[in-house]
């Protein structure tokens, strides 16, 4: 571990450590279906603490960021990772395409949406984003047996906006259609509705894309594809 993350590890669990609330423990922990342990610290004030934290430090590198994270996934506490995707959003631009073995690492292990969704959008997304060649990486997840890495590749443009590569949103969505898996289902439906809400052309091509797979698609995909998108 750098000096930074020893630093920063060694702050963010004196301050976090002694702000839990018992009383929220076991609500938290039930949310997420008894995966995780918490603290019990909602988010507001978990941000708020861990903003003095950072403000204390010097700017890290891209290094200290992943071995910052690397460290927040070995502690028992939900709290700690959501510290970790955090700081690796905040600098996500500072991640070269050599983070992403790392990141698939972090997106593999403690699965479950709240922590995958967010290291998908941000920092996977940015960096494929900044680096197109590493699509490639994003078609080997999309195939992976491993559902969390082929919800991530699903997804990794959900902030894209205009940089939205809409063949390979379809495709990607085409090849997992007859997935049984809910996440993966669920996350074709999200990247789907995603790009629909950019604009009527975005609308369109969706709506003729699902009409196109409508006998491969779940349900679930073509409906929270469908959301809220103006017909």
């Amino acid at each position: 571990m750098s000096d930074w993350a020893a630093l920063a590890f060694d702050e963010t669990v004196g301050v976090l450590s002694n702000a839990g609330d018992p009383a929220r423990r076991e609500p938290m922990t039930a949310y997420m279906k008894h995966h995780f342990a918490f603290l019990g610290i909602p988010a507001p004030v978990r941000d708020s603490l861990m903003k003095a934290v950072f403000k204390g430090l010097t700017k890290p590198t891209a290094d200290d960021v992943l071995a910052f994270a690397a460290a927040m996934w070995e502690l028992p506490e939900r709290e700690y990772q959501y510290v970790g995707v955090g700081l690796l959003h905040r600098y996500d631009k500072l991640l070269p395409p050599s983070a992403l073995p790392e990141l698939e690492r972090l997106i593999t292990t403690k699965s479950w949406w709240d922590s995958v969704d967010e290291l998908a959008g941000h920092p996977v997304g940015s960096i494929v984003r900044r680096h197109p060649e590493q699509r490639s990486v994003m078609d080997a997840w999309l195939v992976s047996d491993n559902m969390w890495l082929t919800r991530t590749a699903i997804i990794h443009q959900i902030h894209a906006r205009d940089d939205t590569d809409e063949a390979w949103l379809f495709n990607a969505c085409a090849t997992r259609a007859t997935d049984t898996e809910f996440f993966v289902r669920k996350a074709i439906g999200w990247a789907l509705r995603s790009h629909a809400h950019r604009g009527p052309a975005q609308a369109d091509a969706v709506r003729a894309f699902i009409a196109a797979h409508d006998s491969r698609l779940s349900g679930l995909s073509k409906r929270e594809a469908l959301k809220r998108v103006k017909h």
